[in-house]
């Protein structure tokens, strides 16, 4: 489980998340929807601290951090946080000059400090898991988008962290790709992974949100089960966000 509360961020005089409160239960997968630049990428970055909130508090895994600007938490426990995430992007960021199989050892080798003979070993298992198994000595040059987010998936998942987050996995794949990913990210769902995804893609998250969180303008506007979301929201901002996303006008 992840709990935050009273998250605060701030970039110079723009502050972009105001007092944000979200727990993920454990085995449950939850969706952050909102406009573009309504926090919801920050919000995931403050939940592994790849950015570091202004106030407010995390609980992860027995870990327990309050967050103020006069003092930062200490680096075990930052790394711990770390640790106990993993992080897909929107843009993959894949290793370019590493085959599918070393992106995934990667960091099973240089920061858990993995035999190398284990890491290939759970690199390989992971890359099954995602389809990618006959990709492992392939370039990321060479790879559909798809398969590039699933071999990024794979790396996520490889130091088996206790909560995946995504951010926007399919926002920069084409419908057909994009299936590839959320037919991968529906099969983590269905094994009880714990995932907090940032998304646009209404297919995604109404297909494997247990929870949905309306965000706008820096706080959350409205949440609840994806029924009540998408299909009778409370709120005329969430009501007309969920509108473009279905293409109604």
């Amino acid at each position: 489980m992840i709990r935050l509360a009273g998250i605060e961020k701030r970039f110079g005089g723009n502050t972009v998340l105001k007092g944000v409160d979200l727990t993920v239960a454990p085995g449950r997968v939850t969706a952050l929807i909102g406009p573009s630049g309504s926090g919801k990428s920050t919000l995931l970055r403050c939940a592994n601290l790849l950015e570091m909130p202004e106030a407010g508090s995390l609980e992860l895994e027995g870990l327990s951090l309050r967050f103020d600007p006069r003092s930062r938490p200490a680096p075990k426990d930052v790394l711990a946080v770390r640790r106990a995430t993993g992080m897909v992007f929107q843009n993959f960021q894949l290793f370019p000059h590493r085959t599918a199989l070393e992106n995934v050892t990667e960091g099973l080798v240089t920061v858990l400090r993995w035999p190398q003979d284990r890491a290939k070993a759970r690199a390989m298992e992971l890359l099954a898991k995602v389809g990618m198994a006959a990709k492992a000595d392939s370039w990321p040059a060479t790879l559909s988008g798809g398969q590039q987010q699933r071999v990024a998936i794979a790396r996520a998942l490889a130091g088996s962290p206790k909560l995946l987050l995504c951010d926007e996995p399919t926002s920069a794949l084409d419908p057909e790709l994009a299936a590839e990913v959320v037919e991968v990210l529906g099969a983590l769902a269905g094994e009880g992974t714990t995932m907090l995804m940032a998304t646009h893609d209404l297919r995604l998250a109404s297909r494997m949100a247990h929870h949905v969180a309306f965000l706008q303008d820096g706080g959350i506007v409205e949440e609840g089960g994806p029924d009540a979301i998408f299909r009778a929201p409370k709120d005329p901002r969430t009501a007309r966000f969920v509108r473009t996303l279905s293409g109604v006008a």
